[in-house]
């Protein structure tokens, strides 16, 4: 081919990132584009049943793959799935947002089109994107139309932000020269400079020389940045104690000897709490220090050494180095840090929580039990999403296998995100290994704002497990407020059927209220295996929750009712 059309080189050029699972709905203004994935083998459409739900899902599969593409139509479309996306800007995710939009013609002429506001303006649903996108584009020129496309992509990948990219329906079929193609886009980060990283390495070096009780603080954007790597070589090389937040939660091997725990502030385990804030120097990998991933601001470190590592700054204690990456930063500290660790004697690291004890089988399930208990279900590879809520808090009593990744929405907190979310994943996760299982943890009420999505799981055959902690309402609301309240109530549905009455054919849907009933479904070989759609209903006692959720539910009541 010397020549291919403008939507086909979009496709191409995502397939050569890896990113080939496109998310979203169909729209008039849309639909010329879609005809040309299926002009690129081995790209697919998964066809979703909403907007936003699409947007979680493009979210959930760039956490695994790097990046994800949603594709939606203009005006309504692209609005539906803004908060979606806006949730992937918080949480740093790289998403690219490609909207279908009029001909320029149609805008030329300011037609009153359907879609629009009546108004003439079609540039307004751009600029709503604009604050929560790292860049935007509306191609406009098919001279510069392929280098447009290869910088929203790449400015997806590197930043790990939403991009907005328009594309008007009279464009996609004009043809462009297919040798773009064969220069790969270039995905490496900018270059630090290298005076200030040189400055960088050398304090942080000299602060770990004087340390004599160093620790690492893993949190979200080691994951996002891709700096896991780095940060499992920092802590073999040093062998310091090595701890996660709640938004770092399987950034780090939670089963290598100097992993001390999950630091959440006051909510920490006495333990955590007191190893972390005794520390002289925190080496804080990826920071996103929100409320509820530090415990509503909590944290009380005795020492002002604390160095962060960002994606785009460094910070050593009150200083600020901007424009110097974490990643090449580490990757110079690995190579040096061993002539600065010759005297440091390795602190004992907290000893990880004791097991459950035995109990009756007819025992009731509860928070608490449930949490500490998950951990011997788990296996290493398993991809764990847990949903704003009870789970999102109970998971941080959890011990994962190592290379158990984790996903959450602490910082956006979208109630509902995680049903779309585990869509995204588990595509991505059958594009990586097909054996590597997907595991949900969804409340009974956020699953009702998304649950629509367990339809296109089904029409592709995925086989994630679908835990469905039935509370009867919104327990975390009622935690923080209107404990009787009626906003705070959801209509009971019989869970047990849904999988059926979305199509499913070869699905399990089973029922544990016990320990005992756990135990033997979490025993089961068969059931560890990853071979069909499970939807497992856990039933729990209104009130009932982690006990790290109930302190943070306490405070942000306090906080909300501050003047």
């Amino acid at each position: 081919m010397s020549e291919i059309t403008l939507g086909r080189f979009l496709f191409e050029r995502l397939k050569q990132v890896q990113c080939t699972t496109i998310f979203g709905l169909p729209g008039d203004f849309n639909l010329r584009l879609l005809d040309e994935i299926y002009e690129v083998e081995g790209m697919r459409w998964a066809g979703n049943a909403n907007e936003l739900n699409a947007a979680y899902a493009a979210d959930g599969y760039a956490r695994l793959k790097g990046i994800g593409c949603l594709i939606t139509t203009f005006g309504v479309g692209e609005l539906s799935a803004l908060n979606g996306v806006a949730g992937s800007f918080a949480e740093h995710v790289g998403v690219l947002h490609v909207v279908g939009v009029p001909s320029i013609s149609s805008q030329a002429k300011q037609l009153l089109l359907h879609h629009t506001l009546g108004n003439g303006d079609f540039g307004v649903f751009h600029r709503m994107s604009q604050n929560i996108s790292k860049t935007t584009a509306m191609i406009t020129d098919i001279a510069t139309a392929c280098q447009e496309i290869d910088r929203c992509i790449r400015t997806t990948y590197v930043s790990q932000r939403p991009v907005y990219l328009g594309l008007p329906a009279n464009m996609v079929d004009q043809m462009v020269d297919a040798r773009h193609l064969e220069t790969p886009i270039d995905l490496s980060l900018e270059a630090n400079d290298e005076q200030a990283e040189e400055e960088v390495v050398s304090q942080i070096l000299e602060l770990v020389r004087k340390a004599q009780n160093p620790i690492i603080i893993s949190d979200a954007c080691c994951s996002r940045h891709d700096v896991k790597q780095e940060a499992w070589n920092l802590i073999d090389a040093t062998q310091f104690p090595s701890f996660v937040t709640p938004m770092g939660k399987g950034s780090i091997p939670e089963r290598h000897p100097r992993f001390g725990g999950v630091y959440v502030g006051t909510l920490s385990s006495p333990e955590v709490k007191a190893a972390v804030e005794a520390a002289d120097l925190i080496l804080s990998i990826g920071a996103l220090l929100s409320d509820f991933n530090t415990g509503s601001f909590s944290y009380s470190y005795k020492t002002k050494s604390i160095v962060e590592f960002h994606s785009d700054h460094m910070k050593i204690r009150n200083a600020i180095f901007s424009n110097v990456s974490m990643k090449s930063a580490l990757q110079k500290i690995l190579a040096r840090i061993p002539d600065y660790i010759k005297d440091y004697k390795p602190r004992a690291v907290p000893e990880k929580p004791a097991p459950n004890p035995e109990a009756n089988a007819k025992t009731p399930l509860t928070q608490e039990w449930m949490w500490n208990q998950i951990g011997k279900f788990l296996q290493e590879g398993d991809v764990v999403i847990t949903e704003t809520g009870t789970s999102a808090f109970g998971i941080n009593q959890t011990h994962f296998p190592n290379n158990t990744y984790g996903i959450s929405q602490v910082l956006w907190g979208s109630i509902g995100y995680t049903t779309g979310a585990c869509l995204g994943a588990a595509m991505a996760a059958e594009e990586i290994d097909k054996n590597k299982r997907v595991i949900l943890f969804i409340g009974d009420g956020s699953l009702q704002l998304t649950v629509q999505e367990i339809s296109t799981m089904i029409r592709w055959g995925l086989k994630p497990y679908l835990f469905v902690l039935n509370n009867d309402g919104y327990t975390i609301e009622k935690l923080i407020h209107g404990p009787t309240a009626s906003y705070n109530e959801i209509q009971n549905w019989q869970h047990l059927k849904l999988l059926p009455t979305f199509g499913a054919t070869d699905y399990e849907a089973i029922r544990v209220a016990t320990t005992g009933e756990w135990n033997n479904l979490a025993d089961d070989p068969e059931f560890n295996k990853n071979h069909r759609i499970r939807l497992i209903e856990v039933m729990l006692d209104v009130m009932d929750a982690p006990s790290s959720l109930v302190k943070q539910a306490q405070l942000t009541a306090a906080i909300n009712a501050q003047t």
